[in-house]
């Protein structure tokens, strides 16, 4: 069983499944997080290795400080896996264009990086909070749905009142 922050991930689980577990991380999220910690789709969490498990950990308590992902792959386009028991095939370098710094810190602020702004567990739950007393607070419509603990999104609400009355009288609990 490994640990991280607080959480308990299971070693049958695969990893991209077990990170599943906090609260705010999806598939999606789960799947861009192995990718960016180099963590293979097939790992397994008791595969993972120390320095994984360690970097996971720093990362998740806080993405703002992480360091930036790699911008390059691992290994070029034009790798050539060698064979068993063979040395590797020199592959043609490949040419590297080199932008300008600010060109490149004009591109990263462009695209951003999705992880970087990741809320999970307590964060999450607070910034959710907050938004619904700000709804309730200016009495939007969404905000006295919520404060009458109805349905906010439009669902059907005929047949949930009848079970609203029968379950919210006042002898309920004798």
């Amino acid at each position: 069983m490994v640990h991280i922050l607080g959480k308990v991930l299971p070693d049958s689980h695969l990893a991209r499944h077990a990170l599943t577990n906090f609260y705010g991380i999806g598939r999606y999220t789960a799947h861009r997080l192995c990718a960016r910690m180099q963590i293979h789709d097939r790992c397994r969490v008791r595969e993972l290795t120390p320095a994984q498990i360690l970097n996971l950990t720093a990362f998740l308590s806080s993405p703002t400080s992480a360091p930036s992902a790699p911008k390059h792959p691992l290994a070029s386009p034009s790798f050539i896996a060698p064979g068993p028991g063979k040395a590797p095939a020199a592959a043609p370098k490949p040419r590297i264009v080199e932008k300008d710094a600010a060109a490149q810190a004009q591109a990263s602020t462009k695209r951003g990086d999705p992880l970087k702004t990741l809320k999970i567990e307590t964060e999450l739950k607070k910034e959710i909070r907050e938004n619904i007393m700000h709804q309730r607070m200016i009495g939007s419509y969404v905000g006295r749905r919520h404060a009458l603990s109805l349905p906010v999104r439009g669902q059907n609400t005929q047949t949930n009142a009848k079970t609203a009355r029968k379950l919210n009288r006042l002898g309920r609990y004798n």
